[in-house]
């Protein structure tokens, strides 16, 4: 596996909660897809469709969609989260519960959308012994969603979708979960936690390009979303270009409305089938080997203190520390010179190893905060 990643061989990468390495395999992809296009410009369109085609066809595999029909390629994930916050059609009065620490994405959209008279209701995650309970309590009959990320960019706390995703089909509630923390790192079923909207970003725990990620729509609310953007490419026919009428595609590709990123397209399409080769199951349970080894390090270095929960059911991809001895940001930039990449976040600095990430380099790292 370590031909896959070379970057083991210059750095110490723990920042895959920001943006993460590509692998060899799509950093080739890339490669290939450029030359083609030097060589031969677009003469091989058509099997950059099949390109495309394949990745709906792996993503829907990746988080267990019912169909590729549900799976829209999107520019990043707050755009897929605007399509959810302003395709809704809100009544006043309204409200949507969410969490205050979230990452901005998931905050300002919904604060926005005061001007329609919809009320964002924001749980205290650090103020909760029950998070899950503690926002169904903030529930009522005019809560119309639930929105949450499945795991927080900042300690990595992660959230019992299963549970949240039952609570809001009991209660009609709609369920948007911003999966950018989770989706290469651990297992994830949009099916499994009945999520009706699931967005995600390809540059982190994907190990893609930045510019794309995926939108999950349930076939069934579909419909419920009012299209916002319009253009060639979000009809059933759009390769009839002197149509005077249009009908939006029956599929989630009613949400992309222009020319697919077609380089990113490569890029993703190579990542996920690698991920899919090795096996979700697989990288997640060494995903969590390696968190727990880095809080088993670094919590018997007595000016130490995890921040990160580090209950089994709670753990993730990112581990959030600080020292006593030393400023936070004094310690990111003693480790950034040491060549680790990794991220003051959290009150602390954040850790954020791959499947891949060599064992040794996690005790490195802990050797280095010891000797500070």
């Amino acid at each position: 596996m370590s031909t896959q990643f070379p970057v083991t061989d210059n750095l110490i990468h723990l920042n895959h909660a920001a943006v993460g390495p590509w692998p060899q395999v799509t950093s080739d992809a890339v490669k290939a897809f450029a030359e083609q296009n030097l060589q031969f410009g677009s003469k091989h369109y058509l099997q950059w469709m099949e390109v495309e085609k394949n990745l709906r066809k792996n993503i829907t595999q990746l988080i267990n969609a019912a169909s590729e029909d549900e799976i829209a390629l999107v520019k990043n994930t707050s755009e897929g989260l605007s399509f959810v916050a302003y395709g809704l059609p809100w009544i006043k009065g309204d409200n949507v519960v969410g969490i205050q620490q979230e990452f901005p994405s998931n905050r300002f959209v919904w604060d926005s959308l005061r001007s329609k008279g919809v009320e964002f209701r924001k749980l205290d995650l650090e103020n909760a012994d029950d998070p899950e309970q503690a926002l169904f309590d903030l529930c009522d009959k005019n809560t119309r969603l639930i929105t949450i990320s499945a795991v927080q960019y900042a300690n990595g706390f992660r959230m019992d979708l299963e549970k949240i995703g039952q609570f809001c089909k009991d209660n009609n509630i709609l369920f948007c979960v911003d999966a950018i923390q989770q989706i290469g790192a651990l297992p994830f079923d949009v099916q499994e936690i009945n999520a009706d909207f699931v967005i995600a970003d390809g540059h982190k725990w994907l190990l893609s390009a930045e510019g794309l990620g995926l939108f999950y729509v349930r076939k069934e609310v579909m419909d419920k979303l009012q299209v916002l953007q319009y253009g060639w490419h979000m009809v059933d026919k759009l390769s009839d270009y002197s149509a005077q009428q249009f009908e939006l595609a029956r599929t989630a590709k009613r949400f992309e409305c222009g020319s697919p990123n077609m380089l990113s397209i490569h890029a993703m399409n190579a990542s996920v089938e690698l991920l899919l080769d090795i096996g979700l199951q697989d990288i997640g349970a060494r995903v969590i080997y390696r968190s727990q080894q880095l809080i088993e390090q670094l919590d018997i270095i007595n000016h130490v203190e995890i921040l990160s929960d580090r209950s089994t059911d709670r753990l993730s991809g990112i581990v959030t520390f600080r020292s006593h001895k030393i400023e936070n940001d004094d310690l990111y930039h003693i480790l950034s010179k040491k060549k680790v990449l990794c991220a003051p976040r959290g009150g602390g600095v954040r850790l954020s190893p791959h499947f891949y990430t060599p064992l040794e380099q996690l005790e490195e790292v802990v050797s280095m905060v010891r000797k500070i």
